[in-house]
């Protein structure tokens, strides 16, 4: 829990192959929910790839690596913590 209530969900999987259009082989789920909706969110899915959403907005991103990955999301959500 976050010190406002709020929850924060990592899940990445590594697969024997990439899930068409990304060029690496990982699956993943990043999440931060807050008042029982989500604030933030970096995922990909087959037939969108790499990708985040902040405040309902949806937004590319560009995949480097999963420690990368975690960077960016912890640097977001302190930003919308800043922000709220």
């Amino acid at each position: 829990m976050t010190p406002e209530g709020g929850l924060i969900e990592f899940v990445v999987w590594r697969l024997p192959a990439p899930v068409p259009p990304c060029g690496h082989p990982f699956k993943y789920r990043l999440v931060f929910v807050v008042d029982g909706q989500r604030a933030l969110g970096f995922d990909n899915e087959r037939g969108k790839g790499d990708h985040w959403h902040r405040d309902g907005v949806e937004r590319l991103y560009a995949f480097v690596d999963v420690d990368r990955l975690i960077e960016d999301f912890i640097a977001e959500a302190e930003r919308w913590r800043a922000e709220h």
